[in-house]
């Protein structure tokens, strides 16, 4: 019989986007982490990027949290789980500490764990006080952690900042401003850490910053008065083997990197076993039952991904045999016959659908999204600066979280067993219908 368990747990939040919470996040992590405590970090919201951080600075796998997506089923499980095997439990906020339906303090309330805000101090001084006070009181009963400048101009500033605080004990330090300490950005978000050479010294140079205030110099005891009590999670039934037997070839690399950790689980619960395989490196495709082209960033390797012909071939073979490919958002892109990026450049891809993607410069769309299919609805979400121009029939819409009713979402295309979508499922919300994406 499991028995509820204490562990210590924050979520860091702040106003606003840019602020810096995922540097906070990474480097607070990162700084643990050397010290020999065990840290679990998740990230609250749909985001595939600013886990990399995290998990290299963790050295855990990072799951995502969301009362929509993924459910508060998952996630009391996930923390329990995570609970039994941690020191510390951190989890990364999505927007602004109120943004969003549901928003990060709603799991945060929901679970009844302490909010650290980060908030970018470079333009202000008495307001900080104004910002700080109204963050923690807008929400009575929301648990609080506390707040922590960032990009701060000297200790000048940040004495200011400190004296402004009415609650003494909820001040815990200030960051510098130093660009140094910026995780780099491109039009999806911050740039995948296995890409740069110098990662890691990067979250080191932040964790070193971090050591120097109030808040890097919390040890294992002082982490208790941040304890939340997790409760056992409800028994769940066992996964049915709906793809047993089932191969499932995955493209993983720098092109296609979007791959929640929990979607590959599920596939595993579901009796499929997992190949992987890598376009960028010439790979052709596995012996397989089913194909999954993730999302990721074709457009940054075109005409690496356009001379891949062997590929090409063998993904043609694949769905001639009318063998089930499932390409989400990257994936989609690649098996279009042509990818024009912004520079106007032109190059012909795999073919295996009708038409062109063009990249754009403004953001096509962004949100929570539901995509049914044969009865069986799957949550999960859409992210993406391309448009498709195509003559092909659209087989259904995804639906909008916060407007069910409106078909106007994400177009579902279907051509034999293979299927495409901008939309990126989470699996585990209903594996039924995850079933039937690598079925013929």
């Amino acid at each position: 019989m499991q028995l509820p368990i204490s562990c210590p747990a924050v979520l860091i939040s702040a106003p606003a986007s840019g602020q810096g919470k995922t540097t906070v996040t990474s480097a607070w992590a990162r700084l643990l982490t050397r010290r020999g405590l065990r840290v679990s970090v998740f990230k609250c919201g749909p985001d595939f990027l600013d886990p990399f951080w995290h998990e290299l600075a963790s050295g855990r796998s990072v799951h995502q949290l969301d009362l929509w997506i993924t459910a508060e089923a998952d996630i009391a499980r996930r923390l329990y789980q995570a609970a039994q095997c941690s020191d510390l439990i951190l989890i990364e906020g999505v927007m602004g500490l109120f943004d969003g339906q549901p928003s990060a303090a709603d799991l945060a309330q929901k679970f009844n764990i302490p909010v650290l805000t980060v908030i970018d101090a470079s333009a202000m001084a008495g307001t900080f006080g104004a910002l700080a006070f109204g963050l923690k009181h807008y929400r009575p009963e929301l648990p609080w952690a506390g707040v922590l400048a960032n990009r701060v101009a000297s200790d000048r500033h940040a004495q200011m900042l400190q004296d402004v605080i009415q609650d003494k004990a909820s001040w815990w330090g200030a960051l510098a401003r130093n660009d140094a300490l910026k995780l780099p950005e491109r039009h999806l978000g911050l740039t995948v850490a296995a890409e740069l050479p110098d990662a890691l010294q990067r979250l080191d140079a932040a964790a070193d910053a971090l050591q120097a205030t109030r808040l890097g110099q919390m040890d294992l005891s002082d982490f208790q008065a941040w304890s939340v009590r997790f409760e056992p999670p409800e028994p769940t039934e066992a996964a049915p083997a709906l793809l047993g037997g089932k191969t499932i070839a995955v493209a993983r690399d720098a092109a296609f990197c979007f791959v929640y950790p929990a979607n590959l689980d599920a596939l595993q619960s579901l009796g499929a076993r997992l190949t992987f395989f890598s376009p960028l490196a010439g790979d052709a495709l596995p012996e397989c039952d089913a194909v999954w082209l993730p999302g990721g960033y074709p457009e940054l390797h075109a005409q690496v991904l356009a001379s891949n012909t062997r590929l090409k071939q063998s993904l043609l073979h694949h769905a001639q045999q009318n063998r089930a490919i499932w390409a989400e958002c990257g994936g989609m892109m690649a098996l279009f016959e042509r990818l024009t990026l912004k520079d106007g450049s032109s190059f012909e891809m795999w073919g295996l659908l009708r038409g062109q993607v063009v990249m754009q410069n403004k953001l096509a769309a962004l949100g929570p999204h539901a995509l049914t299919l044969q009865g069986q609805t799957l949550r999960g979400h859409t992210f993406h600066y391309s448009r498709i121009e195509t003559d092909m029939p659209v087989l259904t819409r995804t639906a909008r979280a916060d407007a069910p009713e409106v078909c106007h979402g994400e177009a579902f295309y279907q051509q034999d067993a293979t299927r495409a979508s901008y939309f990126h499922p989470w699996f585990t919300s209903n594996l039924q219908a995850t079933a039937l994406l690598f079925q013929p």
